[in-house]
């Protein structure tokens, strides 16, 4: 009786410590960061969840590229710390982050892989409803076939419209719509030539990736992903050179992206910014944004239309 009773004590306590570990450390959840780098305000996100009962571990988008692993986050106290091996930055020392919490968010500094250090902010990412019912709007063409009316035009813009196609024929720079949006359906047609890369960005913030990636497996980084953050369930592209389509709608965080007719992804939440997004205010509408300044590519229809919660 008396070895009954010590074994079921001893199994209280590892499930009283396992269901406290479970609750959650303060850091966990989804961070917009803003990162002060010499004036420039950066976005950028982060990702803190448990793994077991003591460690916490993440994913890092930086301002450019893929969202990137986080072995672990470790902590010292109130202060917290990690690094990332560099992705697409200059130089081959990591980047090394170390923050606290401050009332509702959290701030800290990041030392860059040329060695600078800049400071960071952050706050909790917001959540973004869902509704079943919805209300469609009026059908809205970006794209007249004619000219960029619509479209911000910034110094070195390279896009121009020939024949009725929207074109840039080499890298330069992204082209961003006059109008905003917040949850939507998306028509686009475009067409790009071989080992070309652009990408669209919903909301200016979510990249669906558009590239020469015909015949590879599925990937986030691959034609048709949620850039670093959702892969498709299967590649959908077609050949360099010939006319694809995507139809997206976007609702909350909750994703379905066709391709070519093929469901590629199929209500899926985007949890965080991508690399490249124009802000982290994700709970205001955003703009649609074409990636000018990877490679060429050509659009002959950009259609949207709002939703609303119906």
């Amino acid at each position: 009786m008396k070895y009954r009773f010590l074994f079921f004590s001893f199994l209280l306590i590892v499930l009283s410590t396992s269901v406290t570990a479970q609750e959650g450390h303060p850091l966990e959840g989804r961070w917009n960061l803003t990162i002060d780098q010499e004036g420039k305000e950066l976005p950028s996100w982060l990702e803190i969840r448990h793994s077991g009962h003591n460690t916490l571990i993440g994913r890092f988008t930086f301002a450019f590229g893929s969202a990137r692993p986080i072995a672990e986050v470790k902590k010292y106290g109130d202060i917290f710390y990690f690094e990332i091996p560099p992705q697409w930055e200059p130089g081959a020392s990591n980047m090394e982050f170390e923050g606290k919490l401050v009332g509702d968010g959290l701030e800290g500094t990041m030392v860059f892989t040329n060695g600078k250090t800049y400071k960071w902010t952050a706050v909790k990412a917001p959540e973004l409803p869902y509704y079943e019912k919805v209300k469609t709007g009026k059908k809205i063409e970006l794209f007249n076939g004619k000219n960029l009316n619509g479209w911000k035009i910034v110094e070195g813009n390279q896009w121009k419209v020939v024949d009725g196609i929207l074109r840039s024929d080499k890298s330069g720079v992204n082209l961003v719509s006059e109008e905003k949006f917040k949850d939507f359906k998306i028509h686009v047609e475009f067409r790009y030539p071989e080992g070309s890369n652009s990408g669209l960005y919903l909301r200016g913030r979510y990249e669906v990736q558009i590239a020469d990636n015909y015949g590879l497996e599925p990937s986030s980084i691959y034609f048709g992903g949620i850039y670093g953050l959702i892969d498709p369930n299967e590649n959908a592209a077609l050949k360099a050179g010939e006319w694809q389509t995507y139809d997206i709608t976007l609702i909350g965080r909750r994703v379905t992206v066709v391709a070519n007719g093929k469901t590629i992804i199929n209500g899926q939440n985007i949890l965080g910014m991508t690399g490249g997004a124009l802000d982290n205010k994700e709970a205001e509408a955003g703009p649609i944004m074409i990636q000018g300044d990877h490679g060429a590519v050509e659009f002959r229809a950009i259609e949207i239309t709002p939703l609303t919660k119906g």
